[in-house]
């Protein structure tokens, strides 16, 4: 087993310098007085007698909230403290994935079939909880008739009212005409 000072240097570092990130232990707990907490409960006592208490169990005494007055303490092995508070924060972040924009196009002539595959990949992108965004393109004599454009797409949209509502509005961006789509909660 590792003496305390050879913990101490792997925690602090060989530059002396504390990591902010990781929480105050021991001797770098600069208040007189901390609330140790345990399996008994809570307790005000004096930063040199949890000190001591820690030193006796040989563990280490570790600021979990130091913003507070006093600041709250525990006692407890380091390193069984840093990986649980690693492991709390990978869980978070495999929980929260962002969401994309997944765009899908289609042209003035698309047939029906056509549309309808894209009404289901939509679905699929809908269910995974991400936006989508609906462009049709028109290109040269096809920018002459945008009120056909506009019906197929609102025929797309009505086609998913069920699985999507309009996050951003129908409108006209440069040759193209936009729809973004969320799904319902």
């Amino acid at each position: 087993m590792a003496s305390f000072m050879q913990k101490r240097r792997q925690y602090i570092g060989s530059h002396g310098v504390r990591d902010a990130r990781r929480p105050r232990i021991n001797e770098q707990i600069i208040s007189p007085e901390v609330l140790l907490v345990g399996e008994s409960g809570s307790e005000r006592v004096p930063v040199a007698e949890a000190l001591a208490r820690a030193r006796a169990e040989e563990l280490d005494l570790i600021e979990i909230a130091g913003k507070v007055n006093p600041p709250v303490v525990k006692i407890g092995d380091i390193g069984q403290y840093l990986y649980q508070q690693q492991k709390k924060e990978r869980k978070q972040k495999s929980g929260s994935k962002q969401t994309e924009v997944k765009m899908l196009r289609f042209g003035f002539r698309t047939e029906q079939h056509d549309l309808d595959r894209l009404v289901d990949r939509a679905r699929e992108f809908l269910g995974e909880r991400h936006l989508v965004k609906f462009v049709v393109r028109l290109r040269g004599r096809e920018l002459g008739n945008k009120t056909f454009a506009a019906d197929k797409l609102k025929g797309v949209v009505a086609s998913l009212t069920e699985d999507a509502e309009v996050e951003q509005e129908m409108r006209m961006q440069g040759n193209n005409f936009v729809v973004v789509l969320r799904a319902k909660k």
